[in-house]
């Protein structure tokens, strides 16, 4: 397969993320049906972690088995567990750490607002912008954006690193002459991406934040672009410590956003409607897994 052929399929399978995207910009959703549909995506998102981490589990499973069978030595073992457990801390640890910096980023500005308003006894009308309203600092860039939006860009981070594994799977299948089974995984991983753009924008439709056209695209790109990327790198050299680190730093970023998931989910009630919001999208994420292992991967 030429490397033209084999960027497009990684291209198929990453661009596939657009298909679940547009539904953040639906209005009107209902209550329930928000809450639905963000159980939903707790469901897919925890299907993930586990077809995550039991792909990056694999070259620990392999050198234990050598060393098991005494073909093999302690230092692979270590190496590749050290790799794991590392990767999922820097997933999740690196997301709170960053969680933490823009909630006190929003409160210095906070703080700041309020001491510029405290200092003059006039207060701002809906009207025209007064002098004294340009001394209120602002918040820019993602620190002013609203936290659906910030848990949305979180999901697409996290399910990115986890594409570009898959771009790796592609790429190394096809340059080594599995046409077959690069051509079974692009299906497969075609469907993942699909259900993975809902996810991305479960937390808006939950909110009832309807975002542009230009921010859904920004989160496909993220989402979906290291599908492709993964691919380019992917058919020119394979790497198991490289597989170990981006899938299971994907890993603890995911956990990160479903336990802030749940933390909405709950907020919300309608705890029946977790229920059975989270199983189905568990079943959604085997459903799709099928269709990449039937073809023999």
């Amino acid at each position: 397969m030429s490397e033209s052929q084999t960027l497009l399929l990684g291209f198929i399978a990453g661009v596939t993320i657009l298909i679940g995207l547009p539904l953040g910009r639906v209005r009107s959703v209902k209550p329930g049906t928000r809450q639905f549909l963000n159980a939903l995506a707790i469901g897919i998102l925890i299907f993930l972690i586990w077809d995550v981490l039991v792909h990056a589990f694999e070259p620990v499973d392999i050198a234990l088995g050598k060393l098991h069978d005494g073909s093999g030595g302690v230092g692979p073992v270590a190496g590749y567990a050290a790799l794991f457990f590392v990767g999922i801390t820097v997933g999740l640890g690196s997301l709170v750490l960053y969680e933490g910096w823009l909630g006190s980023r929003a409160r210095a500005v906070a703080s700041s607002a309020s001491s510029a308003s405290s200092a003059s006894p006039r207060r701002f009308g809906p009207g025209t912008m007064a002098p004294e309203e340009l001394a209120v600092p602002r918040t820019r860039g993602i620190s002013g954006w609203s936290a659906a939006r910030r848990l949305s860009l979180l999901i697409a981070v996290g399910i990115g690193l986890h594409n570009f594994g898959e771009g790796l799977a592609i790429g190394g299948s096809a340059a080594a002459g599995e046409i077959g089974l690069a051509t079974v995984l692009v299906i497969g991983f075609a469907l993942h991406n699909g259900t993975e753009g809902f996810g991305i924008v479960a937390p808006l439709a939950a909110e009832g934040d309807r975002p542009s056209w230009g921010f859904l695209l920004l989160m496909g790109l993220i989402g979906g672009g290291p599908t492709f990327v993964g691919t380019a790198v992917g058919r020119q050299f394979t790497s198991d410590a490289m597989s170990v680190i981006f899938l299971t730093m994907a890993a603890g970023s995911i956990l990160y956003v479903v336990i802030q998931l749940l933390g909405v989910a709950y907020k919300n009630g309608r705890k029946e409607l977790i229920y059975w919001g989270v199983l189905l999208g568990l079943c959604a994420g085997f459903l799709t897994d099928m269709v990449v292992t039937a073809g023999g991967a």
